[in-house]
């Protein structure tokens, strides 16, 4: 059985709560969930506490704590799990912020998103706010931007994973980014 078949098997299985399966799938795609925190945490500032394995472990907790019943495949659970990341870095922001005197972050002016970020010019919650906007207006544009920016799939990878066309997948993150540079520069 290849690993792609025996992924799928131990993701309904995982999903009917199965712990056997859940340590199983983990020893199968703990790499990949390892690439996708190290792509994550190389957006975030140098003195990061978190480390990639840590935010692994931490996602993977939450992950099964509440299994996902409706997984559509090997592409699709790693695109949850980088959703879960991002969350455990939005908190991790969150906690970091509301222990800081004064709280707030300055607001910068941005060229691109995307590139703003990976500098480390704009603020993860920032991020996060306006990609639940987006989310709000188009869900399939946020799906998009989680899946390129956060689980670093290729475009062809994420149209795999929505089960759309190159195409769409290319004009969606061309509208998401364009969108999220109009609500990510000041007023």
């Amino acid at each position: 059985m290849n690993d792609l078949t025996r992924a799928t098997l131990l993701l309904r299985r995982y999903g009917d709560g199965d712990a056997e399966a859940a340590r199983e799938l983990l020893e199968l795609i703990y790499g990949e969930l390892r690439r996708i925190a190290g792509a994550q945490l190389r957006h975030e500032r140098p003195d990061h506490t978190l480390q990639p394995t840590a935010l692994v472990h931490e996602a993977w907790l939450r992950l099964a704590a509440d299994p996902v019943r409706d997984v559509e495949g090997r592409q699709h659970f790693l695109s949850l799990a980088a959703r879960v990341m991002r969350r455990v870095l939005v908190d991790h922001a969150r906690e970091r912020q509301a222990q800081k005197r004064g709280g707030g972050a300055a607001t910068v002016t941005l060229d691109e998103a995307v590139a703003l970020y990976e500098r480390r010019e704009l603020d993860l919650l920032d991020l996060d706010e306006a990609l639940q906007r987006l989310s709000a207006l188009d869900s399939q544009l946020a799906r998009i931007v989680e899946l390129r920016f956060f689980a670093g799939l290729s475009n062809e990878e994420v149209a795999h994973a929505e089960a759309t066309s190159l195409r769409s997948v290319e004009r969606g993150w061309s509208t998401a980014r364009a969108w999220l540079r109009g609500a990510l520069e000041p007023a």
